[in-house]
């Protein structure tokens, strides 16, 4: 669990990097850690989920996703860019987690692809991190997830829904103050899920999240550390199914610590992502949300408005590859990274070529 003292040292130490990263220091890493006890996936959000969340899936079935939607640009980012001025600089940013990191690269490269100069700070840390760096300028841009953004942003969870366009747009009226525009969302859903080995669920017939009230007393719930402040993780499972676990045990966000963890019964419930495809690989039960505790995390990138003023084609760009991701595809590309252990710059080139989004 990071206390905030611990938060604002992370910041503090982010900013120090960034800086040395812009006077001609080594960049962030374009890959995310090898896997260290076992294969990985996605925070949160997201916690973060998270989405980092994401929060994100052939396991299991996500909030009902629908057409990728324009939300209403803020008015800033309406004005028109100089006409023939040179492509900005844009430093790409994502939060800790593998699927954050292929998402980054994959907005990063069509936009390479389209003359721009990417700046890469992938892997930075949780959205306690990742957004306060995009609002001061630190990053111009990175990939979130709707809901979990939204509860992060606005302290309220009641302005996100199952409904991506409206998610959207609450999203944006939050940013609008902060000069940050949400583009076209994505079909692809990742949300927080929460699982158990099948022997456990076996043992204490689980097969939906208000199963756990009777035996949660007695069970261990492992995840990110940052899970009990999160609406969608810890905070959602107290509020939301009444759960109130013996213990929780801090891992990672939805990674190798937690598939283990799960894997070997060293905790009872773990928070893996929707898109994980360790779910299926280790025979993992995911849990229904029988009572909608998730909500429409579409995968949506968020830019400055700064940025967007100059950057003419950035934002068609951006859609170009939001408009044909899936889930099922992202959860692919999760299986790449995590479990065959493939670069992920190179699984995100070779899928955007695939689709024919850069050549």
């Amino acid at each position: 669990m990071r206390s905030i003292r611990l938060l604002a040292a992370g910041a503090s130490a982010l900013a120090l990097f960034l800086s040395a990263c812009q006077a001609g220091g080594a960049p962030s890493p374009t890959t995310a850690p090898p896997p260290t006890t076992a294969p990985a996936k996605p925070t949160t959000a997201p916690a973060a989920s998270p989405a980092v969340a994401s929060p994100a899936a052939s396991p299991a079935a996500s909030p009902a996703a629908k057409p990728a939607a324009s939300p209403a640009a803020s008015p800033s980012a309406a004005a028109s860019p100089a006409a023939g001025g040179a492509k900005p600089t844009i430093k790409m940013g994502s939060a800790n987690f593998p699927e954050q990191v292929i998402l980054g690269e994959l907005y990063s490269q069509v936009l390479e692809a389209n003359g721009y100069t990417i700046e890469r700070h992938l892997n930075l840390g949780s959205r306690e991190i990742v957004e306060p760096a995009l609002e001061s300028g630190q990053i111009d841009m990175y990939p979130e997830y709707l809901a979990t953004a939204v509860a992060f942003v606005t302290k309220d969870t009641s302005k996100a829904s199952p409904d991506p366009a409206a998610t959207a747009k609450a999203l944006q009226d939050a940013f609008t103050p902060k000069n940050i525009t949400v583009l076209d969302f994505s079909p692809a859903v990742d949300t927080n899920g929460f699982v158990v080995s099948k022997s456990t669920a076996d043992k204490n017939k689980l097969t939906k999240m208000s199963d756990l009230a009777p035996v949660a007393k007695d069970m261990v719930l492992g995840g990110p550390p940052e899970c009990p402040q999160r609406p969608f993780c810890q905070i959602g499972l107290q509020k939301t199914y009444g759960l109130e676990f013996k213990d929780f045990k801090p891992l990672d966000a939805g990674g190798p610590l937690t598939v283990a963890a799960v894997d070997s019964g060293d905790v009872d419930v773990g928070l893996l992502f929707s898109t994980d495809p360790n779910i299926t690989l280790k025979g993992f039960v995911l849990l229904d949300d029988d009572k909608h505790l998730q909500l429409a995390d579409n995968i949506a990138p968020i830019v400055r408005n700064d940025i967007l003023s100059r950057a003419s084609d950035l934002k068609v760009l951006a859609a170009s590859v939001s408009s044909k991701l899936t889930t099922a595809d992202l959860t692919d590309l999760n299986k790449q990274v995590g479990i065959d252990h493939k670069d992920a710059k190179d699984v995100a080139n070779a899928y955007l070529k695939s689709k024919g989004i850069i050549k």
